[in-house]
C-alpha cells in the first residue's frame, strides 16, 4: 500500500528515504511515550493506594501547581510551547485524580 507522500512524488523521490526515516523515529518516539506513560501511571496508582490508606485528598492542588510551573520551565527550555506542555500534564492529572479517586471507593 503507497503513502500519499509516495503517490504524490512517485516511489522513486530521493525526499522519500528521508521521510521513511523520520517516520520511523517518529514510531520509535512514539512506542517510547506509551512506555514511559505506562511506568507513570504504575508510579501513581502506588501513590493512589497510599493516599486511600492514609485518608489524604487524591488531588494535591499546591503540587500540581509546582509540577505546571516546572513543566512550563522544561518545556520553554527545550523549545517546546509551554502552553501544549501545560494541557498536557494537565491531561494527565485528571487522569491520575480519577484513578485516586476510584482506588479510594
Amino acid at each position: 500500500m503507497s503513502t500519499n507522500a509516495e503517490t504524490q512524488l512517485g516511489p522513486d523521490h530521493p525526499a522519500l528515504a528521508e521521510l521513511k526515516e523520520l517516520r520511523g523515529s517518529i514510531d520509535n518516539i512514539d512506542a517510547a511515550l506509551v512506555h514511559m506513560l505506562a511506568e507513570r501511571f504504575r508510579c501513581t496508582q502506588r501513590v493512589g493506594v497510599l493516599k486511600a490508606t492514609h485518608n489524604l485528598p487524591p488531588a494535591d492542588p499546591a503540587r500540581e501547581e509546582r509540577q505546571i510551573e516546572r513543566l512550563r520551565d522544561l518545556a520553554h527550555k527545550a523549545n517546546l510551547d509551554p502552553d501544549f506542555a501545560e494541557k498536557f500534564l494537565n491531561f494527565i492529572v485528571r487522569e491520575v485524580i480519577r484513578h485516586h479517586e476510584a482506588i479510594r471507593r
